[in-house]
């Protein structure tokens, strides 16, 4: 049994089956033992690529279209630009440089990354310089904001439930001596 495996059926042990939400949160952010939290995952060494990783075009691609959408609201200052789940950091190095051809663009901005892996937010520092990092999205100030997400959604924590007979009963991972499994 990993490490991580411990940790869960110790979890259960204690207070019963958890939520799949419970679980996918433990496995991709667990501080010693997380997908995100004890890694880089990204790139050719890591276990899969984005598109920002691929070719900087598409983070300016990116950039330029924030600008028009920035322009097009009548250029609001401060404003915040946002990303949630900004893996290495690559798509808003990419962005802020294609923006800062974007007079008082790039003055304006107040770039906020939503990231909760520590990690990952070395990389994000060593990558962009100082940065606001925020825990939570309910943190961002209340401003004008452009939120840009790139594969933030597959790895979020979700809840999943199935239709029964008698109504709706909620998907948990339980365990036993023969390891975690899933139930109802």
């Amino acid at each position: 049994m990993t490490p991580l495996a411990r940790v869960i059926a110790q979890r259960i042990r204690v207070a019963g089956p958890m939520t799949l939400a419970d679980y996918m949160e433990l496995c991709l952010m667990h501080p010693r033992h997380g997908y995100y939290a004890s890694r880089d995952p990204f790139g050719a060494a890591g276990d899969f690529t984005t598109a920002p990783e691929i070719s900087q075009i598409f983070g300016e691609l990116c950039g330029l279209a924030l600008a028009q959408a920035w322009m097009d609201q009548g250029r609001p200052a401060p404003f915040t630009l946002a990303e949630p789940g900004p893996g290495r950091g690559t798509l808003m190095a990419d962005m802020l440089r294609a923006i800062r051809a974007v007079p008082g663009m790039s003055d304006a901005a107040e770039v906020a990354l939503i990231e909760v892996s520590p990690f990952l937010r070395q990389v994000q520092k060593d990558r962009l310089g100082a940065i606001r990092h925020l825990d939570h999205v309910e943190e961002l100030p209340d401003k004008p904001l452009f939120l840009i997400a790139n594969e933030f959604f597959d790895a979020l924590p979700i809840r999943q439930f199935q239709r029964l007979d008698d109504g709706w009963a909620e998907r948990v991972v339980s365990g036993d001596e023969n390891g975690l499994r899933m139930g109802l």
